[in-house]
């Protein structure tokens, strides 16, 4: 094992085009390292001005990952904790306007004794700074750092000068890993590699060469195209690791293994490689395997706002929620097949709204704004009248709340000061914390964001669902269940069955299984800490929700 004065740095860097799997691949070779016993730590790089992730549109860069300290952060870092099986903080991410904004407040500060602050080299270092720091905080044997966008893009640039003064002033101690991508033209009919030989180029241009080639293509990599890479790419034939199309994500580790990568990282590393860990190791073997052996179905309904990305579907706005479904799925032995379906759609014509009843369970889950809010409410309405499991994620809590105060309690125009301020009952309000906050204008990071304890009710679906009576939750919202409007819920039979400690803050809404299988919602973020080898208890009680209902 490498010693802690002494930790390994593997930046991850992407070729030809984005959206390459830099993040899967970084994740992945995380989880093989961590089972030959190394202790891994992973950084995000994004190479944009925002501060950070949380006023970034998902339908152009995909969900807003939170972390328990309560960070805005891009999707990768769900991936990193997922993989790892681990909990990671803000010193883990890092973004362009982060960076910049500390090196400013430092000169400022008169931090760097009058000197001229310049680009070079006062940014990479200030980036160097929170690698280390990021080192230091986890006592990691090995430091994977992803440079997000793609080789050749200005912005990445200062990230990957950093890289190459880490590499001269540590050797041995530092490593490059490319993800390119290797197409295979229709009309050819041939895998191309002269895309990877300029990116490879594009790399060295900027000082670093790439010790290891992740090739990734529709096809495994054959010999000849691997031989023509080594020559015009001066990488050794045998660190060029084929990783054609999978299935799965959860392929890739098992993938890369039979191609031995992680001791050829720990050879190159000079690191002590440790025989794997077998039982470890095939846990994750045996989950991976679901996904293929998994042939009964669940359906499962995903109404949301932020599919469309002009004439294409994001489904990468909901990516945490979509994984964790898939994790208690497979826990059951049960393929999930997701549909998604826009809300606005149930507005334009609600006789949709019996094509609902062709899914084993829906899900609501979170989102912002007035898009679709009267679609999502008679989804909600259809879902509860009709005994089809329901879970609602924040925003889908919300509505919850919002669709019992009209039709049960009769308030008719029951709303969200989100969506309409003026209504008679705001069932839904602005948290008093975040009043003085919007009247600033002052949006970045000044939502209710990260970890909070809730306590919750006994005998509910909820506390059976969790088997304890406190828990540790995510959160990303700046509205709460109006207290006003508490107990007249309660009186009309919907039971919060969780609640902040001082009770203030409603965190599960619910129906009693008396009244309805399933229909609960949480005000906090629970797909944030499912993982692939420990499923979340509230998504696992909704699944098997939805196989009862599918047998009835």
């Amino acid at each position: 094992m490498a010693k802690k004065d002494n930790c390994k740095y593997i930046f991850v860097v992407g070729g030809v085009i984005s959206g390459v799997g830099k993040g899967v691949t970084s994740s992945s070779i995380g989880l093989i390292l961590k089972n030959r016993g190394l202790n891994v730590t992973s950084i995000k790089i994004d190479p944009y001005i925002n501060v950070d992730a949380g006023t970034m549109n998902p339908t152009e860069h995909g969900e807003v990952f939170v972390l328990k300290d309560g960070d805005e952060t891009d999707q990768d870092m769900g991936n990193y904790e997922r993989f790892l099986g681990t909990d990671l903080t803000r010193v883990n991410y890092m973004t362009t306007g982060r960076v910049y904004q500390t090196v400013i407040e430092k000169e400022r500060n008169l931090e760097y004794k009058g000197k001229c602050v310049e680009v070079v080299p006062h940014i990479p270092l200030e980036v160097i700074r929170r690698i280390k720091e990021a080192q230091k905080k986890a006592n990691a044997d090995v430091v994977i750092i992803e440079i997000g966008g793609t080789i050749g893009e200005y912005q990445n640039m200062l990230f990957l000068e950093a890289a190459r003064m880490m590499k001269i002033e540590n050797p041995k101690d530092v490593f490059f890993v490319m993800v390119s991508f290797l197409p295979t033209p229709h009309t050819v009919g041939e895998m191309k590699t002269k895309p990877t030989q300029n990116a490879v180029r594009t790399l060295n241009a900027s000082g670093v060469q790439p010790d290891i080639l992740i090739a990734r293509g529709k096809t495994p990599l054959d010999e000849k195209r691997k031989e023509k890479i080594s020559v015009f790419c001066n990488v050794l034939p045998d660190r060029i690791i084929s990783a054609p199309d999978v299935h799965s994500i959860y392929d890739i580790p098992v993938n890369f293994e039979k191609e031995k990568l992680s001791e050829k990282i720990c050879a190159i590393l000079g690191v002590t490689c440790r025989k794997p860990n077998e039982e470890a190791w095939k846990k994750w073997v045996t989950f991976a395997n679901k996904v293929h052996k998994s042939t009964d179905t669940v359906k499962i309904a995903m109404i949301g706002k932020y599919f469309e990305t002009g004439d294409f579907i994001l489904s990468d706005s909901y990516l945490s929620v979509i994984e964790a479904i898939k994790y208690s799925a497979y826990a059951q032995n049960k393929k999930p097949i997701l549909t998604w379906l826009n809300a606005t759609d149930f507005e334009k014509d609600p006789s949709k709204l019996k094509e609902l009843k062709n899914y084993d369970g829906i899900i609501v889950p979170g989102g912002f704004g007035s898009r679709g809010i009267e679609g999502i409410i008679s989804a909600v309405k259809f879902a509860r009248e009709n005994k089809i499991p329901y879970f609602g994620l924040c925003y889908g809590m919300q509505m919850i709340v919002i669709e019992y105060a009209r039709n049960i309690l009769g308030l008719k125009d029951a709303n969200t000061r989100e969506i309409d301020p003026k209504s008679k009952h705001l069932v839904i309000d602005i948290m008093e914390s975040q009043k003085e906050i919007l009247n600033k204008n002052l949006y970045g990071g000044s939502m209710r964001l990260g970890e909070y304890k809730a306590i919750l009710q006994n005998g509910t679906i909820a506390q059976k669902a969790y088997g304890q009576k406190e828990v540790l939750e995510r959160h990303r919202h700046r509205y709460e269940v109006n207290p006003a409007y508490i107990k007249d819920l309660e009186a009309k039979g919907l039971v919060f069955s969780g609640r902040s400690p001082e009770g203030e803050l409603m965190e599960i809404a619910e129906l009693p299984k008396s009244k309805h299988p399933f229909f609960l919602g949480t005000q906090f973020h629970p797909e944030f800490l499912a993982r692939p080898l420990a499923p979340h208890p509230l998504f696992s009680a909704f699944i098997k929700a939805c196989i009862n209902n599918k047998k009835k």
